[in-house]
């Protein structure tokens, strides 16, 4: 009974294990991605592409604060004052004077895109004195004045007056173009890890169909020994050869691990979502379509594509223009200067006796209001104008002379550069072209010998059966298919490898798939 009760015991907890088994299998889901869910998926969670894409989000604020320049501003002033003097004469007053004065100003001034400036203010005043003889009393003043000021020889013209938006605009492209080079290089590393990840699984397979037919062997093996046919010395060959393939089998099965990570990492994967999916299992297949391209296609085509070489050119004319300012500004400053204003005043007029302030004698006062000077202002009552140029000659330009100097030695370097990246675009297309070519190459040859390995191990296996061979050639014969089959398929994975690799060296990598950046330009 207690045998019974043992067993049965036994029995719940085999099941309950293959239960518990069975639930986490059900738990943890395979993770099917195809090459593009795999790119998409990168773009959106890598870290090296979230850093990169902050750089033209800051280059395009800096463009915004260079153009706060053409913004107009608006300023307003307010002064209020009272002073009290001792009095020197009795003219003055009896004993002291004071003087009390309030004033308000409001100005709008504008840059102008050819380096000038224009300033539009209009300003009142009130004076309040205890002076003696005074004919208005509290007197006020207001004046509505435009300045116009423009530069004819430093700092003239369109461009110059606009360096500091040129320079965040050029900025701007070549941060864009970088974070472009960023995700191509990105988008690269993917193909790569995913065709990694697949030669791995099928290479895991190629080791676990050879297995299988080393079991086959070695079990047909123990049946002709166990007849008499064969010697017990021919099992231990097959079992050997079953170890060895075990191990590679494990040897496969590290390197489908590893190939997973590194496209978890790329794809920055949630520690969830680790635990969520046990394994990931690409769903595209490496293709074999043979692609040709001229050398002086692909040449043209990189010229127009390529980040790198449109961030050299930017470069270059960041160069070019830093040298034209950089020349303007060893000139004389001669400016031109504008005024034209118009004041008003008005205040409370005082009436003396016989019409003579010298009296004293005040008989009545004619009330002015202060809107009235601000009326006359705003009327153009008093119209006044000023036209003049002011020019300054520096007795020493070193410091400019200094600047012009390095601009064009830095010209120089911008152009030596931009040849150097054109060679290296040169040497990586021709690099890729080759790689393309060699490849394709390797894959037809490859093919043909894994082709002649199956007839090879096929006919081996028909000499086996009549007794012309032995166990040790046929397990000989099944290794190099193994290998074959292992080298053909890494021969295609390298040929798409080559693809993605030349398209990107063209600048292609996010064309082809219709992907495009965010535009992070700023309008004019």
């Amino acid at each position: 009974m207690n045998r019974k009760l043992q067993g049965l015991s036994l029995m719940l907890i085999v099941a309950l294990f293959m239960a518990g088994s069975s639930l986490r299998a059900q738990e943890q889901k395979v993770l099917r991605l195809t090459l593009e869910e795999c790119i998409v998926r990168t773009m959106k969670n890598n870290l090296s592409v979230a850093i990169q894409e902050l750089n033209p989000e800051l280059a395009a604020t800096s463009l915004s604060k260079a153009k706060e320049k053409y913004y107009p501003t608006l300023g307003f002033n307010f002064n209020q004052r009272e002073t009290n003097s001792a009095s020197y004469s009795w003219l003055e007053a009896a004993e002291s004077t004071r003087t009390r004065y309030n004033s308000l100003a409001g100005n709008i001034s504008q840059a102008i895109p050819f380096g000038g400036s224009l300033n539009i203010s209009l300003d009142s005043y009130k004076n309040d004195t205890t002076q003696s003889f005074q004919t208005i009393n509290p007197r006020y003043g207001s004046t509505l004045r435009f300045d116009f000021t423009q530069p004819l020889l430093q700092n003239f013209g369109y461009n110059i007056s606009r360096k500091e938006i040129i320079i965040a605009r050029n900025s701007l492209e070549i941060s864009q173009a970088q974070l472009e080079k960023t995700l191509m290089d990105t988008v690269y590393s993917v193909e790569q890890a995913y065709w990694a990840l697949s030669y791995a699984i099928d290479t895991l397979e190629v080791r676990r169909q050879s297995l299988k037919l080393a079991q086959e062997l070695l079990e047909k093996n123990k049946r002709s020994v166990e007849i008499g046919t064969l010697a017990p010395i021919e099992v231990l060959s097959a079992q050997s050869e079953v170890a060895t393939r075990e191990a590679d089998i494990i040897q496969a099965e590290l390197a489908v691990k590893n190939a997973e990570d590194q496209l978890r990492v790329l794809m920055n994967m949630s520690p969830e979502e680790e635990k969520q999916y046990s394994a990931i299992i690409p769903v595209d297949k490496p293709k074999f379509e043979q692609k040709t391209i001229s050398l002086e296609e692909a040449l043209d085509i990189a010229l127009a594509n390529r980040p790198d070489l449109r961030s050299s050119q930017i470069e270059l004319r960041n160069q070019q223009f830093n040298l034209s300012v950089a020349k303007n500004q060893l000139l004389p400053q001669l400016n031109l200067n504008a005024s034209y204003w118009s004041p008003g005043i008005s205040g409370d007029r005082i009436l003396y006796k016989d019409n003579n302030p010298l009296t004293g004698v005040v008989i009545g006062t004619i009330p002015g209001p202060r809107s009235d000077s601000i009326k006359d202002a705003l009327n153009f009552k008093y119209k006044n104008w000023s036209v003049g140029l002011s020019l300054n000659i520096p007795l020493s330009n070193i410091v400019s002379k200094a600047s012009y100097a390095q601009a064009r030695i830095n010209l120089e370097q911008a152009m030596l550069n931009m040849k150097q990246k054109e060679q290296q675009a040169l040497l990586e297309i021709k690099t890729a072209l080759r790689d393309v070519e060699a490849n394709l190459k390797r894959v037809q040859a490859y093919r043909v010998a894994r082709e002649l390995q199956e007839q090879k191990l096929a006919a081996e296996e028909e000499k086996l059966k009549v007794g012309q061979s032995t166990n040790y050639t046929v397990l000989m014969y099944q290794r190099d298919l193994a290998n074959a089959r292992a080298t053909e398929i890494k021969s295609i994975i390298d040929y798409n490898i080559s693809l993605a690799n030349l398209e990107r060296a063209l600048g292609l990598s996010l064309k082809n798939r219709n992907m495009k950046l965010v535009d992070f330009t700023v309008q004019d």
